[in-house]
């Protein structure tokens, strides 16, 4: 009996030791940010990036230039470069690159300052950088300090997403003419802020299959049809009130609907989700906090201002999307609380288990900051998400980087909870 003992106590004593070192030697996926400055002057509130001289590799476009991928060394005027005044705004607020009129070169769409017209900038191909490229005003007016370029009525074309004149609504382009100027579609009533309004996003609310509009006190819904330019169907829903920046609908929790995500307040405080619920057959939600205006409103600790602009991508390739955010360094210059604190950029990573859903918060960097455009994707092919930043910090690229580390690295490189 004794030596069966023994022998018993020497297997889980092995055991253990065996656990211990597979424990050790597990490895992590660990995501860091490598940043790679562009420029400290303030030229726009956005950054945008694609293949702007044909050689395969992504271009960053902020403000006047484009700067020559990979190395990003070189840049090029697209327009007469003039810096910006950081004690105002710059007259260059959001850049999209897409090849208008289809020669093979992508052109540059830029919004600027609230109120003011969108251009589109003709690529003027075959190397001939040294040249002014030629400008084409496309449209008269465009408001809300959160437009989007993308397709958004199901026919396979971007349309320009923003307000104008107090209406919400979309510009459509003439694709056999595409310099020429668009056409504005009213989908609401005179229910916006006529300049500047912040918060506004797209996606598919009802679960129809068509892209809704989502704005800070509801959604409308896109109709079936939509000849003859039909006002859409509002649904009343405070998300918030001040209003925050991009919205998105997206199915949060897993469990088949879509949920809203938006910043609260672009200038202040605020970020959450909003679950998808029925009452009495009809969609609301419930509000969850991701961060709010205090520490303990977190299991982080984590308090920042000024979200004024929001991207969902998914970061960590675990097929659930992550929400990218950071502070709109300066937005209202020293007017907004924490407006020192620190340019910083994070990714919150959503988890799901059996307990609800978590955000968890990984800084991507501590002084790039963000400006009213900040755009997720592959800027080096690698297959791995990227961010590309600009605004009063200038413009940087923080390229997505991946290692394989111990467990005691990983957890050291954990947010600390509370």
């Amino acid at each position: 009996m004794f030596r069966t003992l023994c022998c018993l106590l020497m297997l889980n004593v092995g055991l253990l030791l065996l656990a211990q070192t597979a424990a050790a030697e597990e490895t992590h996926t660990l995501h860091t940010f490598e940043r790679i400055a562009l420029t400290d002057v303030y030229y726009s509130e956005g950054c945008s990036f694609g293949d702007i001289n044909h050689d395969g590799a992504a271009d960053v476009v902020y403000g006047p230039y484009w700067f020559a991928g990979p190395e990003f060394k070189a840049k090029y005027e697209i327009y007469p470069a003039q810096p910006q005044p950081t004690e105002r705004y710059a007259n260059n607020f959001f850049s999209w690159i897409h090849d208008f009129n289809h020669d093979g070169w992508n052109d540059v769409f830029t919004v600027g300052f609230p109120g003011t017209p969108a251009y589109v900038y003709e690529n003027p191909a075959s190397g001939q950088w040294d040249k002014a490229w030629k400008k084409h005003q496309v449209f008269d007016w465009v408001s809300n300090e959160s437009p989007r370029f993308t397709n958004f009525i199901g026919d396979e074309k971007p349309e320009l997403i923003c307000t104008r004149d107090g209406y919400f609504g979309y510009a459509s382009v003439d694709w056999e003419k595409p310099f020429a100027a668009w056409t504005f579609h009213k989908i609401s009533r005179q229910v916006a802020a006529k300049r500047f309004g912040h918060g506004m996003g797209l996606g598919d609310i009802n679960g129809d299959g068509r892209t809704d509009l989502i704005a800070q006190n509801g959604w409308w819904a896109q109709p079936e049809s939509l000849a003859d330019d039909p006002l859409w169907e509002f649904h009343k829903y405070l998300f918030t009130r001040a209003g925050g920046a991009e919205m998105y609908a997206y199915d949060v929790d897993g469990d088949g609907d879509h949920d809203v995500i938006t910043s609260l307040a672009a200038h202040t405080y605020g970020l959450a989700w909003f679950e998808q619920v029925r009452e009495d057959g009809a969609i609301t939600f419930k509000k969850h906090l991701i961060m709010g205006d205090r520490p303990e409103q977190n299991r982080f600790g984590l308090v920042f201002t000024e979200l004024h602009s929001v991207n969902l991508q998914d970061i960590d390739g675990d097929g659930l999307k992550d929400i990218v955010t950071g502070k709109t360094y300066w937005s209202h210059h020293r007017g907004s609380p924490l407006w020192d604190a620190g340019a910083v950029v994070y990714w919150f990573q959503l988890q799901r288990d059996k307990n609800g859903v978590r955000w968890v918060p990984h800084l991507a960097n501590g002084d790039a900051g963000i400006g009213r455009q900040l755009v997720v994707g592959d800027v080096n092919a690698d297959k791995l998400p990227d961010m590309v930043v600009g605004g009063m910090k200038g413009a940087s690229v923080l390229l997505h980087r991946t290692q394989q580390v111990d467990e005691a690295a990983w957890r050291a490189a954990l947010p600390a909870k509370k």
